[in-house]
């Protein structure tokens, strides 16, 4: 609608305007501001149904009571004129609003209404992109923007007269209601999608921003990759990927015949690393123990200090000082000496615990010392040949796999070609040749190596049995000084008299006893094992039981039952019975001699000690 024509009555038109939120253009005539009515509002008719449409003032209009009804003015156009409806009818029934609607139903319209009309009354509100008119009464008006719709809803009841005619053909009452049209509802999808999409697009940059960093990608097995990752995994620096690396490829399957001893030479290095990581660990353990020091001896200083305090307060509370105190300085101090003493007790208990901590160590260390420090040699010894044996093993197990290789690609090559004599069949028969002596050569080692290690694993057994029968020769002797001693004791307390002839006999009879043993078992040990003689003594035990009975006897000049001597022994050793010790008795004759003593009813048989008679025949 050309806005620069004059107009019938450019005040209604302004007036009407105004109440839509619109500033009239290109009118003449007085402002209407001075004449608005400021109860009502800007734009009554379309505050009620969408508060938030555009288009509004900047000042929000006052609220307006409920039952207040809606001033609509007369609008005067260049063909029409339009006339307000009745302000107490009720507002028209309408239907629901659709997504995105841009699109207006306009019913009620004159029969001689056309386009150019259409355009001259609702061009005003904003700018429109298609008019689709019916033959009858109705038209669909689709704008450009949205919030154009709801001013156009505020000339729903409007009565429209074309000119000055009161012909029936040039009235009609307006009906405008929403619209629903395909292009609205796929320009509001189109709008909805391009939200969705933009928040996605936030969303994923957002996690990206907290999303930990990927890892690197493992490069692909190759000859020189598989050269540069042996380097790497020799530096202690690279180790930790390089050794990644080598995972990736094992279980990608890249190990084959061709290259299983680059594999296994990489696998053995990744296997020496293991005494660099124990020998940072034994230096972090180092400087574990340094602090543990440290703290140890800063915590002793601070009990210290607590203990002098405590003392303090204990000063404080004797008499001579207590009673000069105020009632309220006692209760302090007696707070502040009980706060102290649980203090000092926590620390005192955690400064225990971690000296039973160490005690418990070294009781540890002290067992493991203990065993076996001599079979640590040996032991070693057959390890490192048992790891050297694996690496010729797999070394043997290549170069067969070469040979192999080798092999069929003559055959090959054989099936392939005529038979003919040519440089590179010698070349490969030369090869050929150098693969089966370095075969040979390295099962001779590998078999000269068993050998070796049989004769280090006979030596290995041998020294644990010497060592085994040393550590009982040991334990037997250090058991009869023990029982020597308890006799000797027992002796001293059963008769009071002071017989010094008797003790240094029984001295002199112990110490004999005790060299005689020990230079039987290095006799025995000096002697190679056929050539050990034939005595009534089988075992170091029973030379051991013999000690021990002869020092007995020797503190019993009149003789001893056998019950007396087997209760004796069998406090020792709960596993004698007496008929290996009657057995024992007998077989010395020279050392022992069974007698009867006592008359009629008391008559009894008694074993008495004659070594020194024994040894004089003898």
């Amino acid at each position: 609608m050309d806005m620069s024509n004059p107009m019938s009555d450019p005040n209604a038109w302004a007036t009407a305007m105004n109440n839509l939120g619109m500033a009239p253009m290109n009118m003449t005539g007085p402002p209407l501001m001075s004449d608005f009515d400021q109860g009502l509002g800007m734009m009554t008719g379309i505050a009620p149904m969408n508060p938030m449409m555009p288009g509004l003032g900047m000042v929000p209009p006052p609220p307006l009571p409920l039952d207040l009804p809606i001033v609509k003015e007369i609008i005067h156009c260049k063909s029409c004129t339009l006339f307000p409806p009745n302000p107490n009818l009720p507002f028209p029934a309408m239907r629901e609003r659709p997504p995105g609607c841009k699109t207006v139903f306009v019913g009620g319209l004159p029969e001689n209404a056309n386009e150019a009309l259409i355009v001259e009354v609702f061009g005003q509100l904003g700018e429109i992109i298609a008019i689709r008119k019916s033959k009858k009464n109705f038209c669909h008006i689709r704008f450009v923007e949205e919030f154009t719709v709801d001013r156009a809803l505020f000339l729903s009841g409007y009565r429209m007269r074309l000119g000055s005619s009161t012909d029936k053909k040039d009235t009609g009452r307006l009906h405008v209601d929403f619209a629903q049209a395909r292009d609205d509802l796929y320009e509001w999808e189109c709008r909805q999608r391009l939200y969705a999409r933009e928040e996605r697009h936030r969303r994923r940059m957002e996690e990206d921003r907290f999303r930990p960093p990927s890892p690197p990608p493992i490069v692909h097995y190759s000859d020189h990759e598989c050269s540069l990752l042996g380097d790497k995994i020799k530096d202690e620096a690279a180790f930790a990927e390089a050794v990644n690396v080598l995972l990736t490829w094992v279980e990608r399957g890249e190990v084959n015949r061709r290259n299983a001893n680059n594999f296994y030479s990489m696998i053995q290095s990744s296997n020496s690393h293991i005494r660099q990581l124990m020998s940072h660990k034994a230096a972090h353990e180092k400087e574990l123990e340094v602090a543990k020091d440290k703290f140890k001896t800063a915590l002793s200083g601070i009990l210290a200090q607590f203990e002098q305090i405590v003392s303090v307060f204990h000063a404080a509370s004797k008499q001579k000082a207590w009673d000069h105190f105020s009632k309220a300085q006692r209760k302090n101090l007696d707070m502040w000496r009980k706060q102290a003493e649980e203090i000092r007790n926590m620390q005192n208990e955690e400064l225990m615990g971690i000296r039973r901590e160490e005690e418990m160590e070294m009781s540890d260390d002290d067992m493991e010392d203990t065993h076996d420090p001599d079979d640590s040699g040996p032991v070693a010894q057959v390890e490192a040949l048992k790891e050297e044996n694996d690496s010729l093993r797999c070394q043997l197990d290549a170069y067969r796999n070469e040979v192999e290789l080798l092999k069929q690609e003559q055959g090959k090559n054989q099936e392939h070609t005529p038979p003919q004599h040519s440089e590179e069949d010698t070349i490969r028969q030369q090869q050929l040749t150098f693969l089966q002596q370095a075969l040979q050569g390295m099962q001779k080692q590998l078999l000269k190596m068993r050998e070796e290690k049989k004769q280090r694993e006979a030596e290995l057994e041998k020294s644990v049995e010497d060592k085994q029968q040393l550590e009982s020769q040991v334990q037997s002797l250090k058991e009869g000084l023990e029982n020597l001693n308890k006799t000797r004791t027992h002796q001293l307390e059963t008769s009071p008299r002071d017989d010094r002839g008797s003790e240094e006999s029984a001295d002199q009879v112990s110490e004999a006893t005790a060299l005689e043993v020990v230079s039987c078992s290095q006799e025995k040990e000096s002697l190679p094992p056929e050539k050990i003689p034939s005595s009534p003594v089988y075992s170091e035990r029973e030379a051991l039981l013999v000690g021990i009975i002869s020092t007995f006897l020797h503190v019993h000049p009149f003789g001893a039952s056998i019950e007396y001597i087997f209760s004796y022994l069998q406090q020792l050793d709960t596993k004698i019975n007496t008929g290996q010790v009657g057995a024992l008795l007998g077989r010395l004759p020279c050392t022992f001699r069974q007698e009867l003593t006592g008359v009629g009813a008391s008559l009894e048989k008694r074993w008495k000690f004659c070594g020194f008679e024994g040894i004089k025949t003898k």
